[in-house]
């Protein structure tokens, strides 16, 4: 008795604990559960959405393009001919500035190029920087390869002189020439010099000690610009950001960040917003592209589209006259025309249409990029094409 009572007790016990697993597992099975769908609503929710850093730019903070006239020297017979006056003229100054006084006229030299000097000088670059410049040539240069570019100033707007340029250039391409052919890789009458520019002169900015930034979007949209201020002021304790436009968004600099303004923009750079797109239809006839956005809409709308080919194919009958005939030799012109219409279906389209629906459709029709093109271009002038239309 005693011990079928212990067998039962154990039992119970051994049953308990199971259940008691079983109702555990159970439950972190659904807290498991719950924390997946939770992760992946939050991937959904963000799955558009992008750092401010990638839609705005904030204003002061900008480059400033540089430019320069200068020499490349030392090429292989592949710089400007004689009839570049301008080459021959400026190397005889420069000649003339180191000390030494040359007849232009006497001046007969194929390993000088004339060539301008690009640069864009970063944000907040200070004196003794590098930065890469961009060498072309304005001349009948055949090829800058191998060249070095000489002491080249490079002036702003304002006619200031911020960099100096100086380096050997590279073309990544080459032009080699024969008798009867030549052949020719990139463009070698273009070259670069990696960290060629010298910063002299610095930009002046007042960036540390700002009350205030404005940061302009990319592309103006008003609900984009909402949308980046109420990503601000959430992330806040205080209202700190208005808009002003569809464009600017005013972002005051908090008490505690006076002195840190850049920790302030960095943490502003790196917040989330899901930017507002315009439905739009961009159309490139030159090329036959069309590029049809994700929020683009048809009303209902009937499609018929065939193709007309027509091919004219002239000829000429010629009767001779029998020989000494004195006859005239007659030429009768005959003109041959075919004209191929393609048969076509009719697909109608549903209201509100979404994008792969428009694509399978179109491709029912068999339609190609030139023919997209006019297609659209009748949407629209039937009005029911739900987005802009932008050729390019």
């Amino acid at each position: 008795m005693v011990t079928g009572l212990y067998q039962t007790i154990t039992d119970n016990f051994y049953y308990g604990d199971s259940m008691k697993k079983i109702c555990l597992n159970n439950r972190l099975i659904l807290i498991q559960a719950v924390i997946a769908l939770g992760i992946l609503l939050c991937l959904v929710a963000t799955a558009d959405a992008v750092r401010i850093k990638e839609i705005t730019e904030i204003q002061g903070v900008r480059q400033n393009q540089l430019v320069g006239y200068g020499l490349v020297v030392g090429l292989n017979g592949t710089g400007d001919g004689d009839k570049a006056k301008f080459t021959v003229q400026s190397l005889a100054s420069m000649l003339e500035k180191m000390g030494m006084t040359v007849n232009p006229i006497d001046i007969k030299v194929k390993n000088v190029a004339a060539v301008m000097i690009t640069a864009n000088m970063p944000p907040f670059s200070r004196q003794g920087m590098r930065m890469d410049v961009s060498v072309s040539s304005i001349g009948d240069a055949k090829d800058l390869q191998g060249g070095t570019l000489l002491f080249t100033p490079l002036k702003a707007a304002d006619g200031q002189t911020y960099a100096i340029a100086q380096g050997p250039v590279s073309t990544g391409g080459f032009s080699v020439q024969g008798a009867g052919a030549g052949t020719q890789k990139n463009f070698p009458t273009v070259g670069r010099v990696a960290g060629g520019g010298l910063i002299e002169r610095e930009v002046s900015s007042s960036f540390k000690n700002k009350e205030s930034l404005m940061l302009t979007l990319n592309h103006q949209d008003f609900t984009t610009a909402t949308r980046v201020a109420e990503s601000i002021n959430t992330s806040f304790p205080s209202q700190i950001a208005r808009t002003s436009d569809s464009g600017s968004i005013e972002v005051r600099v908090p008490p505690e960040y006076m002195d840190n303004v850049v920790g302030f923009v960095t943490r502003i750079e790196n917040l989330s917003v899901t930017p507002d797109v315009v439905s739009r239809v961009v159309v490139n006839e030159r090329t036959g592209t069309v590029v049809i956005g994700e929020n683009v809409r048809i009303s209902k709308v009937a499609i018929s589209h065939g193709n007309l080919s027509i091919q004219i194919k002239e000829s000429a009958d010629v009767s001779q006259p029998m020989p000494f005939s004195q006859g005239q030799t007659v030429v009768t012109p005959d003109t041959n025309i075919v004209v191929k219409e393609e048969k076509s279906t009719i697909h109608l389209m549903e209201d509100g249409a979404s994008i792969g629906e428009i694509v399978r459709a179109l491709n029912k029709l068999g339609v190609t990029p030139r023919d997209l093109i006019s297609i659209f271009q009748a949407l629209q002038a039937a009005g029911v094409l739900q987005a802009k239309l932008e050729l390019m």
